[in-house]
């Protein structure tokens, strides 16, 4: 197989390592990610300037862009066939629920199933994450699973790991995103010319974490697994608004 690696931390990041080494048993994979840590990017892709890609001393390729725009560049330019899949992580910290429109992790992974190739999504839920093998293992399975069983149209799969070890997770729930309470406050602060300076805030807490959701089971210490759309549609509100409209 033929792997497309990515990530929003960027190339020099221990966890876009154990998942391009755990991928080498599978097949052959290209890791290209971005040049520092662009958390927080989304969909983003960079049409002001060039971007130029240059080579890192262990072969992974980074690009002065965003995460979309380094596969969007591997796949339509440096690799000669696109991609069997696309492999976006593994995230220093979770993705889930509103995390996901924010997402440079998801948003690589989206890059790719928009240019009709599987794509996932994997990150180690943790602040402080650890176990980046373990979240590495959980990758190979799915990988593995897919080999034996292809997807009859590209899915997007968003996958959260606790930060346990590989032996201590109590399995696989498939979920939906859950949804957090509004941002914290944006901190204000100074720079040392006195100049008033902004930090966003941290996310909210859980507000929808019950059962079903990727807050709930990985809490329970299962691997989440949510697949998404790029459906922004509100199909629910069509007819509300036609009546608006209507009027």
């Amino acid at each position: 197989m033929r792997f497309l690696v990515s990530n929003d931390d960027g190339y020099f990041s221990p966890g876009i390592a154990a998942l391009a080494m755990a991928l080498g048993d599978e097949g052959d994979a290209l890791v290209c990610a971005p040049e520092r840590d662009r958390s927080g990017a989304s969909n983003s892709l960079t049409l002001d300037r060039p971007l130029t890609v240059r080579e890192a001393p262990g072969g992974f390729l980074y690009v002065n862009g965003t995460p979309t725009d380094c596969v969007h560049l591997a796949a339509t330019g440096l690799m000669e066939a696109l991609p069997d899949m696309v492999l976006s992580g593994i995230n220093h910290g979770a993705n889930m629920g509103d995390d996901t429109v924010y997402s440079g992790t998801v948003a690589a992974a989206t890059e790719g199933y928009l240019l009709g190739i599987p794509a996932i999504a994997i990150s180690l839920a943790s602040r402080t994450p650890q176990h980046f093998e373990t979240a590495a293992r959980v990758a190979l399975d799915l990988v593995r699973r897919f080999k034996r069983q292809s997807f009859s149209v590209p899915l997007l799969l968003n996958v959260n790991v606790p930060d346990l070890p590989y032996e201590e997770l109590k399995g696989v729930r498939i979920t939906r995103l859950g949804r957090r309470h509004k941002a914290e406050p944006v901190i204000r602060s100074s720079n040392p010319r006195g100049e008033t300076i902004w930090w966003v805030g941290p996310p909210g807490v859980a507000a929808d974490a019950g059962e079903g959701t990727d807050f709930h089971a990985v809490s329970e210490g299962y691997v989440s697994i949510t697949p998404l759309s790029t459906d922004l549609t509100s199909h629910t509100q069509l007819e509300l608004v036609a009546s608006w409209l209507s009027d």
